[in-house]
């Protein structure tokens, strides 16, 4: 079994900044792209960022330059940085995904619970 545990949300102010962590545990071999998914009241959930285990980094355009993502492989552990957060539009639970090598043959996506990330005006 695999687990991701979000933590790092809470509520801010426009333009503040946060930063949010995801930590894997379980027994797998290897993870290999992990990252961030959010969903806003009333809205379907949207890709924000993902990460290969080499460390190649993707972002959707509304994050772009105020989001940065990285990971510790060694901790199994992945961060999203949120600076100059945006009211309505950064406002959502915020879910951690990654793609885990269970054995060599064997690939399965796991989510986190989720985490609340409040930006007031």
């Amino acid at each position: 079994q695999v687990q991701l545990v979000e933590s790092g949300g809470g509520l801010v102010q426009a333009g503040d900044s946060l930063r949010l962590s995801c930590v894997a545990s379980g027994n797998f071999f290897s993870i290999n792209t992990m990252g961030w998914y959010r969903q806003a009241p009333g809205k379907q959930r949207e890709w924000v960022a993902s990460i290969t285990s080499g460390g190649s980094t993707t972002y959707a355009n509304s994050v772009r330059g105020r989001f940065t993502l990285s990971r510790d492989n060694a901790k199994n552990t992945v961060y999203l940085q949120m600076n100059s957060l945006k009211q309505p539009e950064d406002t959502a639970v915020y879910y951690c995904n990654a793609i885990v090598e269970l054995s060599l043959q064997t690939t399965r996506t796991y989510w986190g619970q989720g985490t609340q990330v409040t930006v007031s005006s």
